[in-house]
């Protein structure tokens, strides 16, 4: 133990291995969603202000980065993701005042701060839509997908939206259908035309010139649409993947190869990282949303250091576990991406917090779990998302359908309960109501679970899944080949191993890193060609004897690695 706490206090000491304009390399980013992660006004929403008022949890974490998902101007249809006015802060959430604020905080602590960009589409409230749907010749006329009907009426293609239904609104003024790829009140922006593409990159540049240090791009490939309108083709039964949108949707049946991922998005990508190169350090990471291709997007888009700096995928936010899928994809991704750079993550505000999403496999022990998974996430090759809440291992929050307001829950209610069961507010206080979150009644319940897995509790246990973050991150940064290094995935060793195994290796360290991903006891035989000794800092307990690693259920082995 004493020799954990003396790594632990050493990493923090240690320069920081994410400083300098490829800060975001191998950094980790931890994701704030404002409504939900402090409320400083007692209205029931979280703001700016609470975020800052709470950064000083953030910054003890260990982490590099905070991504703030939306807090500009917007109707709130989808919470944020329907933007009014990308320049300027919706009331709820505060001021410019108070983000200029935030950033000084953030700052003075350390982080770096990215923001969400939502570029593919805004809202219908918009100044922009409200000019084009005046009339098909106003200036502002093509800056959305606008499209005829057949001769029958009925719209221009097949093409399907997220949230359920045709992807295509009629507009009675223009007599013409408009695109949208999620709500009917969420328009679709024609990035064929270059004015839209500077108007938007004017904002980006606004947000740059107030002090931001980077971007996560929402929805990254849905920016450009093929001009031809072609109808998207149907995909077999056996090649529906439910990783994107939920099984009971019909987006599944389509395989979107003209809705999105258009090879034009490539252009913009460059256009875009030209502009964060006027400002040293500025990075983005970009959000792939396509469960064909996703990896070779991914690669596309992170390749050649012209593009966005990194990506990631929905390929860790989808059911699947275990060492063949982790593997798999591990492999496929270094296989297809050369240069390009990832940034994984196991949870978000759109998926089912992964707590519960693997809970399976969880074979009682919860806790146990997610620290495996936590060591896994930053141990990868890449740089990592940390979702709010995900350090305290929040599962899915339970609500009653009277509760949600998710749009996309209700619409596909009951097979599929939305996104509001990993949105709820953040749990600072074991006995406060409502967690700590506020005074007010909040925009979605506290459940009794979660305040069960507040931060004061967790705090002053030394096992918990907070200090198991702590203790893992400090870990990371005094050990650099963990964020930077390169990465050899180990085969299997049988036909059903349950061991996911990898070295990282740089110029100066070669770590061997070993997960077991089941709850059975696993022996797991070291290469022939390997000798391995034992690091301290982790928190784990898997064991050398003779020349085979034995690993209780869901435990870890990091050895320092020197050949024969």
């Amino acid at each position: 133990m004493d020799s954990m706490i003396a790594e632990e206090e050493a990493a923090r000491a240690h320069p920081a291995i994410t400083s300098g304009p490829d800060w975001w390399r191998g950094a980790v980013i931890y994701q704030i969603y404002p409504r939900s992660y402090q409320d400083s006004n007692d209205d029931g929403i979280g703001d700016l202000r609470g975020i800052a008022d709470r950064l000083d949890h953030v910054a003890d974490l260990g982490v590099d980065a905070i991504w703030i998902s939306p807090f500009f101007a917007s109707p709130m249809k989808d919470f944020g993701y329907d933007v009014s006015d990308y320049c300027s802060v919706d009331p709820m959430f505060g001021s410019l005042q108070d983000f200029d604020l935030l950033i000084d905080k953030a700052h003075g602590l350390g982080l770096r701060v990215m923001i969400d960009q939502v570029l593919s589409h805004t809202s219908d409230q918009h100044p922009w839509f409200a000019e084009s749907r005046l009339s098909r010749d106003n200036a502002k006329s093509d800056w959305y997908v606008w499209a005829d009907p057949k001769p029958d009426g009925s719209p221009p293609n097949n093409w399907l939206s997220i949230f359920g239904g045709s992807a295509w609104h009629w507009d009675t003024r223009r007599r013409q259908y408009y695109l949208h790829n999620f709500l009917t009140s969420q328009p679709d922006l024609n990035f064929h035309n270059l004015a839209v593409q500077d108007a938007l990159l004017d904002t980006v540049r606004f947000w740059l010139d107030r002090g931001v240090d980077g971007f996560r791009l929402d929805t990254i490939n849905f920016f450009v649409h093929s001009a031809g309108l072609e109808d998207n083709p149907a995909l077999p039964d056996d090649a529906r993947n439910a990783s994107i949108a939920p099984a009971v949707n019909p987006y599944n049946y389509q395989d979107h190869r003209y809705d999105k991922s258009q090879p034009e998005n490539l252009a913009f990508l460059r256009r875009f990282r030209a502009l964060l190169n006027e400002y040293p350090g500025a990075a983005a990471v970009g959000e792939v949303g396509d469960a064909q291709r996703a990896l070779d997007i991914m690669a596309a888009y992170t390749s050649g250091g012209d593009k966005v700096h990194m990506c990631y995928t929905f390929d860790f936010l989808s059911p699947e576990f275990g060492a063949t899928h982790f593997r798999d994809v591990v492999t496929m991704f270094e296989r297809k991406v050369d240069d390009g750079w990832a940034c994984w993550a196991f949870s978000n505000h759109d998926v089912e917090r992964h707590a519960s999403r693997w809970a399976g496999h969880a074979d009682g022990d919860p806790d146990r779990l997610s620290k495996l998974m936590a060591a896994v996430l930053l141990s990868l090759r890449g740089s990592v998302c940390i979702y709010q809440g995900e350090e305290l291992a929040l599962p899915e929050a339970e609500l009653a359908y009277e509760d949600l307001v998710d749009p996309y829950g209700i619409e596909f209610w009951p097979e599929f309960k939305g996104r509001d069961g990993c949105r709820t507010p953040m749990v600072w206080d074991s006995v406060a109501e409502h967690g700590g979150f506020s005074r007010h009644r909040p925009w979605l319940p506290v459940t009794r679970v979660h305040q069960e897995r507040a931060v004061d509790i967790q705090l002053s246990d030394p096992q918990s899944v907070l200090s198991a973050y702590k203790r893992l991150l400090a870990f990371r940064k005094f050990h650099p080949v963990l964020s930077t290094g390169v990465i050899d995935v180990l085969p299997v060793q049988s036909n059903d191993d349950p061991v996911f195994a990898f070295r990282r290796s740089g110029a100066d360290e070669d770590i061997l890193c070993v997960f077991n991903m089941s709850a059975q006891p696993a022996r797991w035989q070291i290469p022939v060609d390997l000798t391995v000794s034992a690091l301290d800092g982790h928190g784990f307990s898997g064991t050398v004897e003779n020349d085979d690693l034995i690993l209780s259920g869901h435990d870890a082995y990091f050895g320092t690695v020197e050949k024969r």
